[in-house]
């Protein structure tokens, strides 16, 4: 073979190699960095949360002076459905209340469930802590009951009335003086505007 032939030859070999390097090596090495790099950014980095959707609801709480009760616009999560969305009101009535409010529910009353007749009666099942916490009292009962039954009926049309369970049972009333052997229907009397 002559030098030329030879160094023909070696341009060739160069020529094909250098190709695999910059059309095969490169771009798979430079692929292999991309995706660890990706994969370290996505650990270290907290995903986006979704923003949960909210509407504003007319919530009650105990007046300054106690002998009301004041109807307070707050925030809550939104609901797909009437279930839902009664679940998310009650479950932020029953949240502890934001200074100077005074929430007419005893503090640790938890949220058991919420059913809706087709009637638009809606039932509340509320934790035993409802009555064994209850302070007493004839106006202080009716501030608590009238809370949960307003705030569904005053934020959703579709519930007409609103029966207080106890750890999933029919209560004949909470402390004695309101009975809850019934769906009572919304009532503001005793409710005035907050001025917040």
């Amino acid at each position: 073979m002559s030098r030329r032939a030879a160094a023909a030859a070696a341009m060739v070999v160069f020529a094909l190699v250098a190709a695999w390097v910059l059309f095969i090596g490169l771009p798979r090495w430079y692929s292999a960095r991309s995706t660890q790099a990706a994969a370290e950014a996505a650990t270290t980095t907290p995903a986006p949360t979704a923003a949960v959707r909210k509407i504003t609801a007319t919530l009650f709480y105990v007046a300054e002076d106690g002998m009301s009760l004041v109807a307070v616009q707050r925030e809550v999560p939104f609901g797909a459905s009437v279930a839902e969305q009664a679940r998310a009101i009650v479950a932020a009535q029953l949240a502890a209340a934001d200074a100077p409010h005074v929430s007419a529910i005893p503090a640790g009353v938890t949220l058991r469930d919420v059913f809706i007749t087709e009637r638009g009666d809606a039932f509340v099942d509320v934790s035993g802590d409802i009555s064994a916490r209850h302070p007493g009292g004839s106006l202080d009962e009716i501030f608590t009951v009238y809370t949960l039954v307003n705030a569904l009926t005053v934020n959703l049309p579709a519930i007409a009335r609103v029966q207080i369970l106890i750890d999933g049972k029919e209560a004949d009333t909470l402390a004695g003086h309101v009975d809850l052997r019934h769906p009572l229907a919304k009532s503001l009397e005793w409710v005035v505007h907050d001025t917040q």
